[in-house]
């Protein structure tokens, strides 16, 4: 079975965040977070919504 979550830390390193950014990116609302009991995970689905949201870095060539 193919896991659904992730927990902070797998997060992190799935991402190259740190954990301060992504609970910043989780009080703001910009990430969704689940709680079970106290712990925090993040759905797979809901990280990579996020990530796709994201705007693209513009390129120094955009205007050429």
């Amino acid at each position: 079975m193919t896991q659904l979550s992730l927990s902070i830390e797998e997060a992190c390193a799935a991402t190259g965040l740190g954990r301060t950014k992504l609970y910043q990116l989780i009080n703001s609302g910009e990430l969704k977070a689940r709680k079970i009991g106290k712990r925090t995970i993040i759905l797979k689905d809901d990280l990579e919504a996020f990530l796709n949201e994201l705007q693209s870095y513009p390129s120094e060539n955009a205007g050429v």
